[in-house]
């Protein structure tokens, strides 16, 4: 398992490029990039000792991306090995901000985003605190 991020460190996720993931000519399709991230900060997450089904179960709360911004530098192919990564820029109450990377194995950046994930109450559909049992662990 990819060790999890440390304050200078970002974690890091491996991914493989696949046929599905792909468009006709075998270059990834961009909305597989927004998956590859998400199982990273997904991965991130389980790396800390969150299991997200057991938190929505539990208290009702989940993380949704809030807003993204994404550079589209380099394209990734057909069976390309990609490392997603995923370091906290900033946490608030109630959301983390994310930066991330896509890069090839050679260390080519492919893309660079900023993500701002949201815990919100699944019931009600509003924002709600991170549960301090996870912010410790942020």
């Amino acid at each position: 398992m990819p060790p999890a991020a440390t304050r200078n460190v970002p974690f890091t996720w491996p991914v493989r490029v696949y046929w599905e993931d792909t468009d006709a000519g075998g270059v990834v399709y961009h909305a597989s990039y927004l998956r590859f991230m998400e199982r990273a900060r997904s991965e991130w997450l389980r790396a800390l000792g969150v299991d997200q089904f057991a938190l929505k179960q539990a208290t009702g709360l989940a993380f949704m991306v809030r807003g993204m911004q994404i550079d589209f530098l380099k394209p990734a192919l057909l069976d390309d090995e990609l490392q997603a990564t995923v370091a906290v820029m900033e946490r608030r109450s109630a959301s983390i901000l994310f930066d991330q990377t896509i890069t090839r194995a050679d260390g080519t950046c492919l893309i660079r985003a900023s993500v701002r994930v949201a815990c919100v109450d699944i019931h009600q559909m509003r924002p709600a605190p991170i549960p301090a049992e996870v912010a410790r662990l942020i």
